[in-house]
């Protein structure tokens, strides 16, 4: 039986977010540049939005650059700058057809006008579709994304629009790019490495983590349904014990 028939649908994730990691890795174990990696990942990007639309996982977030990929080789970073918006011209039609909502966060106005305009067009476009969330997380750092609701909540203060008093964690979460979006309760991060990158650190107090030693290009929709089995299997208590869940 495979992991797909194992799902329990009546306690499905409603939100997964990923950190998709190993593409580098992968194309040097294929004798190719990095570059070539980033392409082949893509295919898994396609497979696992695809997957998540089949067993109705209503948010799926992926982390595709984070604010830290700037230092990397500036030929890489225009490469993924590239195969970024080729995929968005690409696949605007796709996430239509699937009835696909895509959504973005992050420091955009940091990418290039290129990307930003094609990335607008294109959830715009999808913007009224309602079967899943597809959201990118793009020049993106949880705490950069941290920082800038505390600054907004600061001018609130100082204008006199909320009180101290108002600040909880409600007030806190609308302040964020995700304010609009559940907190995730699985993460799912590839190619063997333990440790979240500064990702939704706010969003994931609660999240389960999931590690695979699968390699991003290698991952498809198989290994996400295990990811869902596996998570399935673990209770979340909360704070609570487990007599008080029953």
């Amino acid at each position: 039986m495979g992991f797909k028939e194992q799902i329990d649908y009546s306690r499905l994730p409603k939100h997964i977010a990923v950190i998709m990691d190993g593409n580098g890795r992968w194309a040097k174990g294929q004798g190719k540049v990095r570059v070539f990696g980033h392409e082949q990942g893509v295919l898994s990007v396609k497979d696992i939005v695809e997957g998540c639309v089949d067993v109705g996982i209503e948010y799926l977030t992926l982390y595709a650059f984070s604010t830290e990929n700037w230092n990397r080789p500036k030929e890489e970073v225009d490469a993924l700058m590239q195969i970024l918006i080729s995929t968005i011209n690409k696949e605007t039609e796709t996430l239509n057809k699937n009835n696909i909502k895509l959504n973005a966060i992050g420091n955009i106005a940091s990418l290039p006008q290129e990307c930003i305009n094609d990335l607008k067009e294109a959830m715009a476009k999808t913007a009224h579709n309602e079967k899943c969330t597809l959201t990118l997380a793009l020049s993106y750092s949880a705490k950069w994304e941290i920082l800038e609701a505390a600054k907004k909540i600061a001018v609130a203060v100082k204008d006199n629009t909320i009180s101290i008093d108002d600040i909880d964690e409600d007030l806190f979460s609308s302040k964020l790019t995700t304010v609009n979006i559940p907190d995730p309760e699985l993460m799912i991060r590839t190619s063997g490495e333990h440790r979240i990158s500064n990702y939704l650190l706010w969003q994931m107090a609660y999240t389960e983590f999931y590690f695979t030693d699968v390699l991003w290009p290698d991952f498809r929709r198989e290994d996400l349904f295990e990811a869902i089995v596996d998570y399935q299997k673990r209770e979340r208590r909360f704070g609570k014990i487990s007599e008080q869940l029953n």
